[in-house]
């Protein structure tokens, strides 16, 4: 049952493989009434292959896999953005790489048009089709906030493939938060249930699963004791310690080719140094300075540290661009070598509002479990932050990537980053 969203991004993934394919087929044989086996047909099959997969890879990029984005009419107008973008990054790599020299270009903005199209009637498809008639009944125990406020967003979100019940009498599944089984009598009708070959699944384990986050107001100190018995991955941390040494010393190629240009441009737009450096908690709660190019005014914190805002008057003009454009993390590839960041990880925070988050916050420190990063899972996710209720949310996709963590989940991180970059959606 866990399982469900994943078979669903499968099937839409392989669909998407097929259309794609499918579309030009149907370009080629309305253009030229070549089918498969035809020399303009070998022609082209190889060239598109690569068109494809970097099309493919576009669309996770996009978020195009992302269940949530399947169903809304409104969503087809992301679909051919998306397309947009994937056709003229097509059309630079026919036009850049001389082995993909496909002739006419027309071929490939027909094809671009046709798999548009059938890529977003193939997901309104698999909204009818699929996940109607393959919806997995389900049943949630327990009336707690936290149990009625997910129980709501599933159903509420049938794209996830379930329905959600209001008894347990025709359910596939229950679904059941820790603290509901330690009633006896809930024990014991949750035995019965198993003998009439339902399915009994953690709620926490069951909300991971759709959302991506750890619920933080359900969980205690048992489930860390189950769930971060094997936190140190060695193997994991050396490979990626390499992985992070080598892409630091190769952006540092381009870091010191703008670094001149930033740096004049930042001591031209406002007094004070080009560099600003901060102080943060790291992995164990080790403080280290991170090395920023400076985007605020000089003395933009003479009252104390308080939370960035979205219009903060503190940051210059050129600043902004930094931040939105993220050049202004360039200088931390130095505490990438030094190995107190990694690329990957949760971000870290200041020491002053560390204090504050953990008082008010359960849990936060095991944040500090693995070492930060430039972008993480919450980045990806959760749009920028400025209040405890924020950091709140963030620790939960925080906690997915120290409970989850793996080069899988590296390289969805990494690729998601990307859209934020273009996006421009740095504070």
């Amino acid at each position: 049952m866990i399982k469900t969203n994943r078979s669903i991004k499968t099937i839409l993934f392989v669909g998407d493989v097929l259309l794609l394919y499918w579309s030009l087929l149907v370009t080629l044989s309305l253009r030229y009434w070549s089918f498969p086996g035809s020399v303009l047909w070998e022609n082209h099959k190889w060239p598109f292959f690569f068109v494809n997969a970097l099309w493919i890879l576009i669309f996770y990029i996009a978020g195009l896999y992302d269940l949530g984005k399947i169903t809304p009419n409104s969503k087809i107008l992301h679909i051919f953005k998306t397309m947009l973008v994937a056709a003229g990054v097509a059309v630079l790599m026919f036009y850049f790489v001389p082995n993909f020299n496909i002739t006419p270009k027309t071929n490939l903005l027909i094809d671009a048009v046709i798999a548009s199209i059938t890529i977003w009637l193939w997901r309104k498809a698999i909204k009818k089709f699929i996940l109607k008639s393959s919806k997995i009944k389900i049943f949630f125990i327990g009336e707690t906030k936290e149990v009625s406020e997910f129980a709501d967003f599933v159903k509420d979100n049938p794209q996830f493939g379930y329905k959600v019940l209001d008894s347990a009498s025709h359910t596939d599944v229950i679904v059941t938060p820790a603290h509901a089984r330690q009633n006896s009598e809930i024990i014991t009708t949750l035995y019965d249930m198993i003998l009439k070959g339902k399915t009994i699944v953690d709620f926490d384990r069951f909300y991971e699963s759709i959302t991506g986050k750890i619920p933080v107001s359900t969980i205690n100190k048992v489930w860390f004791l189950e769930n971060l018995i094997e936190i140190n991955k060695q193997k994991f941390e050396i490979i990626k310690r390499w992985l992070d040494v080598t892409l630091a010393i190769i952006l540092f190629i381009p870091y010191s080719i703008i670094l001149p240009f930033v740096a004049t441009l930042i001591k031209l737009t406002s007094k004070g140094d080009i560099f600003y450096k901060q102080k943060r908690i790291g992995k164990n709660n080790k403080t280290f300075e991170i090395i920023k190019f400076r985007t605020m005014f000089n003395n933009a914190e003479k009252n104390g540290a308080v939370w960035a805002d979205k219009n903060d008057k503190r940051i210059t003009f050129f600043g902004n661009i930094l931040r939105k454009t993220r050049i202004d993390e360039l200088p931390q590839l130095w505490n990438v070598l030094k190995g107190e960041l990694s690329f990957i990880g949760p971000r870290p925070e200041r020491p002053e509002f560390i204090k504050d988050l953990t008082e008010k916050i359960p849990h936060y420190s095991m944040r500090h479990l693995v070492k930060p990063g430039l972008s993480g899972w919450a980045q990806v996710n959760y749009p920028y932050g400025a209040s405890v209720d924020d950091a709140n949310k963030k620790l939960q996709y925080d906690l997915y990537y120290v409970k989850n963590r793996s080069f899988a989940l590296e390289l969805s991180i990494a690729l998601k980053t990307i859209l934020t970059l273009l996006k421009r959606e740095g504070r």
